[in-house]
């Protein structure tokens, strides 16, 4: 899963060099987001790592990326099969959501862990004493990530709309 997560940094990469034709902040908040709660949250502690909320979290992102990485690869050489369009267009109304629900969980759940073993807690001494505490940041990460995956609804509900446009005026 790990190296999964780090490939889709390639898609920042197909954005900026105009492989694909999408927006980069909205995949960039999605990145970021999986990137943040794999390698910060889920790896970082053993216990959480066998939680059932990890499981249906990674079922929740592959089921959209089963769909999302064929239909770009399809639009990518100019192949319109218009199911796997419709899904693209569809799954991710109720996936984004309940991946909302499922990160924010896994959040909740691996605080303790980070509370009581100090996990990213660092104290530095410069001219005065900073300190670090891995919890709060965690849920200021939580406020913040409803946002973000806010952000990224509104833009795929744009594109969704657009499509379903396009499709209305086929048929006419």
């Amino acid at each position: 899963m790990q190296a999964c997560q780090l490939l889709s940094v390639l898609e920042l990469l197909h954005i900026l060099t105009g492989v694909e034709q999408q927006l980069l902040l909205p995949k960039f908040f999605q990145v970021t987001e999986r990137l943040v709660i794999l390698f910060l949250v889920i790896t970082s502690q053993e216990e959480v790592q066998s939680k059932c909320i990890v499981c249906l979290l990674f079922f929740l992102w592959n089921l959209w990326d089963v769909i999302r990485y064929p239909y770009l690869l399809l639009s990518a050489v100019g192949i319109d099969y218009s199911t796997m369009t419709w899904l693209n267009h569809t799954l991710w109304i109720p996936v984004q959501p309940l991946s909302l629900l499922a990160e924010v969980y896994t959040v909740y759940e691996s605080l303790p862990y980070f509370e009581t073993r100090g996990t990213f807690c660092y104290t530095m001494s410069l001219p005065f004493a900073v300190s670090i505490y891995f919890p709060y940041i965690l849920k200021v990460y939580l406020v913040i990530l409803p946002a973000g995956v806010l952000y990224t609804c509104s833009q795929l509900y744009s594109e969704r709309k657009l499509y379903l446009k396009q499709q209305k005026l086929k048929v006419k």
